[in-house]
């Protein structure tokens, strides 16, 4: 089992339950489990125009999450990525359906067409008065006429103004003009990492590691091409490159949709790589990024594009609404950048040259960014991943920092390297490591030759830190291998391979992200911080 899932046959109605049991009382269910699977809105008011659309589930919170008073007034839910029977969407239709009439929202896919239609055909038939839009916004496949093209996120840009209209009252034919018109001018693109796990069925792995998919579809459907994928400017790049051939020159809204398994701090940087990009100029305004129309658990996003030069349609973008699983419609404006506070403007050393200590310092730094993979690899066993990656960053900022530094006067040295490192190196370990060179550089400046001056250092670092030898850290290979500087720089790092090797011995630590991991973990593998200690000790000993 790797879902939190009951039974496969149970996954949409417990999902349902669940939705509406949550809703305070603001949804319903239609009676029909499991055949009928409709979620209404409690508090309808059936003079007004009905908003019905649906699908396959698996595309959470699309469409049960969207049913609320400013958009949906029912969905109606399919099997994971199958469309709703006949019975299901007629269901919906006549449950919510009065004089005011109803229009069905559709993504353009065989099974919903012919369903929602026959359900449309047959709603007519019981008097009532059912409009259909088709919505057709993907453009991933360039060789598709559009009347063919997939259903995709961007029709929830027609949710949005069709049930923001049918809220305000507005008639059937003002709400299905209106819903045709947003349809025919969304354009959406999507790309993946990889694809989603349907429950109960083997995972596809069509896309390689390193690879990106781009223009698959919400069901899994294999995309348009595979590239290599390298950061997420080109990522971005690639999607809006599809995008602008359809967009002209008029300004846009854009939907940044997660398709399920991007985190938030991904989304994040997409969002930044959206507005920098080369049709950020045109996006005024933008919605999420959010998990808005998923496809599971994919590890992808999606971007759709509406022009906005109709007023009417950005005011009904922009309408508050009751469903709370949609973002609000928030206005792009430059990044706004504030003044760093009296106190924290850093102190800026007179810089200095001295060759030989420009050249020892660049050597111990290239030394940890070539040890970057294999200090993340041990700290993986014990920590999140980052010690070497920490260390590498710290590294490559002291080397670009050289020729402002004060290389000549080792006292302002230590100082300006503990103030460097508390800028530019992340976690703990940073704050430490500067606390250590900024305490060892007072300790100089007091008359103590720089042996001692490091224990200074080590010793203020610990009085704050609170780690002591055995306690499973970077201390246990630092404090012998100082204690040593007084016989050889060799005794020094033979005392730090030492304490370095005993971490992997002990099944506790007292300090850092280790202290919340299990000995078993623990036993084997040697502390990353101490591991760096060691090496780096061990290189300055090198004849």
């Amino acid at each position: 089992m790797s879902q939190f899932i009951n039974k496969k046959e149970d996954i949409v109605t417990e999902a349902i339950d669940g939705v509406v049991a949550a809703s305070g009382g603001k949804l319903a269910r239609i009676d029909g489990y499991p055949h009928i699977r409709v979620v209404v809105r409690n508090d309808w008011d059936r003079s007004k125009v009905a908003i019905v659309s649906g699908g396959g589930s698996g595309h959470e919170p699309a469409h049960a999450g969207f049913v609320g008073p400013g958009m949906l007034t029912a969905a109606v839910c399919g099997d994971v990525f199958a469309s709703p029977s006949v019975d299901a969407v007629l269901a919906g239709i006549l449950a919510v359906t009065g004089s005011a009439g109803c229009l069905l929202v559709v993504k353009n896919y065989t099974g919903d067409r012919l369903n929602f239609g026959l359900a449309a055909e047959r709603a007519r038939a019981f008097g009532r008065n059912v409009r259909m839009v088709i919505v057709h916004d993907d453009i991933a496949l360039p060789d598709l006429p559009q009347s063919k093209a997939r259903g995709v996120a961007g029709t929830l840009f027609v949710h949005k103004v069709a049930g923001a209209l049918a809220e305000a009252g507005e008639n059937l034919d003002v709400v299905a003009e209106a819903a045709q018109r947003v349809a025919l001018g969304t354009k959406s693109f999507g790309m993946s990492l990889d694809t989603c796990t349907v429950p109960g069925s083997p995972k596809e792995d069509r896309i390689p590691t390193g690879m990106v998919e781009l223009g698959l579809g919400i069901h899994g459907e294999s995309g348009a091409e595979q590239v290599a994928l390298k950061s997420a400017k080109q990522a971005m790049s690639a999607v809006v490159g599809k995008l602008q051939i359809a967009m002209g020159n008029e300004p846009h809204v854009a939907l940044l949709n997660n398709l399920g398994g991007a985190s938030v701090l991904e989304m994040s940087i997409l969002l930044h790589e959206l507005i920098q990009s080369s049709v950020g100029s045109q996006i005024t305004h933008v919605v999420g990024p959010a998990a808005l129309m998923t496809s599971l658990d994919m590890h992808g996003f999606s971007v759709s594009v509406y022009p906005v030069s109709n007023k009417d349609d950005l005011a009904a973008l922009q309408t508050k609404l009751a469903p709370s699983v949609w973002p609000a419609l928030s206005e792009v404006s430059p990044v706004q950048i504030m003044g760093v506070p009296d106190g924290l403007t850093p102190i800026t050393p007179i810089p200095s040259d001295h060759q030989k200590t420009r050249e020892f310092l660049t050597a111990c730094c290239e030394l940890l960014i070539s040890a970057e993979a294999d200090l993340n690899l041990l700290d993986a066993k014990s920590g999140d991943g980052d010690t070497g990656s920490t260390l590498a960053s710290a590294s490559h900022a002291l080397i670009g920092a050289l020729d402002r530094l004060p290389l000549s006067d080792h006292t302002q040295l230590c100082r300006a390297i503990g103030q460097e490192l508390s800028q530019t190196m992340g976690g703990s370990s940073g704050v430490l490591l500067a606390i250590f060179f900024t305490a060892a550089g007072d300790a100089t400046s007091s008359g103590l030759p720089m042996k001692q001056a490091l224990k200074a250092g080590l010793k203020r670092m610990q009085e704050i830190g609170g780690a002591e030898l055995g306690d499973r850290t970077m201390v246990d290979a630092l404090s012998p291998a100082l204690d040593e500087l007084d016989n050889s720089m060799g005794a020094a790092a033979a005392a730090a391979r030492k304490g370095a090797d005993y971490t992997a011995t002990l099944l506790q630590a007292n300090a850092g992200r280790a202290s919340y991991i299990s000995a078993d973990q623990l036993e084997g593998h040697t502390d990353p911080g101490a591991e760096a200690v060691a090496r780096l000790f061990e290189f300055l000993a090198r004849p």
